[in-house]
């Protein structure tokens, strides 16, 4: 009997939800708990950790999970550890559904660092007015640069006062267009943007939106992930977990 946990939190994994309940697979939902007001899913719900890889590994046995399809954002990197280490140990099936990088254009203006450290190491020493696209995760490392204007565009407002002394909140949710975010950088002044890089179509605007500006894009590369079974679309799982007459749906 087939019974999935489908980690989520991407534009990938509320598509995935979707199509699992479009096809009357029994499945569960599952939401780190980072986002205060998520996107509704078609499918019975669960919020916050699990208690690392033993605790995880302990959850699918007692929930009965026959498959894992890890849909967690591309930096969401220790879920995607304890998944492969709770799939390894009780031999549950694993596929992740990962979003292909992006890759520069022509015209593309990128400094790929590897962490938030870099990206703060790359920015300039003279002012300057930052589009930080990284969520609130990183926000703090930042502050070793407290000279610049930053931008910020969050799901949710800040829960705290924020570590930056000079810094701007839009509340905003994706998918994002290339218009829309190139009338934002010209509307703040940004000289520079700070992304991670998430892959996919929604949020790349902003990369468009830098190119034609001609703006400089610090871009935090992905966190090493071991070797697991990957599936670049949703059909691709479908197929995978034997229902493959949901194609497209």
């Amino acid at each position: 009997m087939t019974r999935v946990l489908l980690l989520g939190g991407t534009t990938e994994a509320s598509q995935m939800a979707r199509m699992l309940a479009a096809a009357g697979i029994d499945a569960i939902f599952s939401y780190a708990g980072r986002t205060v007001t998520p996107r509704p899913q078609p499918l019975p719900v669960r919020t916050g950790g699990f208690g690392g890889a033993e605790g995880l590994a302990a959850w699918l046995c007692e929930a009965g999970i026959s498959h894992v399809i890890d849909a967690t954002h591309p930096f969401a990197a220790r879920m995607s550890h304890n998944a492969i280490e709770a799939c390894t140990a009780t031999g549950i099936p694993l596929l992740a559904l990962e979003r292909p990088p992006w890759v520069p254009d022509r015209g593309d203006d990128w400094r790929v660092v590897a962490d938030a450290a870099g990206a703060v190491a790359a920015l300039p020493d003279a002012a300057a007015r930052v589009f930080l696209a990284i969520g609130k995760q990183w926000i703090d490392a930042f502050a070793a640069r407290p000279q610049h204007d930053y931008l910020l565009r969050l799901v949710d407002p800040p829960s705290d006062v924020l570590p930056l002394p000079r810094a701007e909140v839009v509340l905003a949710r994706g998918p994002f267009t290339q218009e829309g975010d190139f009338a934002l950088m010209q509307a703040y002044d940004i000289t520079h943007v700070v992304a991670k890089n998430a892959g996919g179509v929604g949020a790349h605007a902003k990369l468009g939106a830098a190119r034609r500006l001609g703006l400089p894009v610090i871009l935090i590369d992905r966190p090493a992930i071991p070797p697991r079974s990957v599936a670049g679309t949703p059909d691709e799982v479908m197929a995978w977990l034997g229902h493959p007459e949901r194609l497209g749906v």
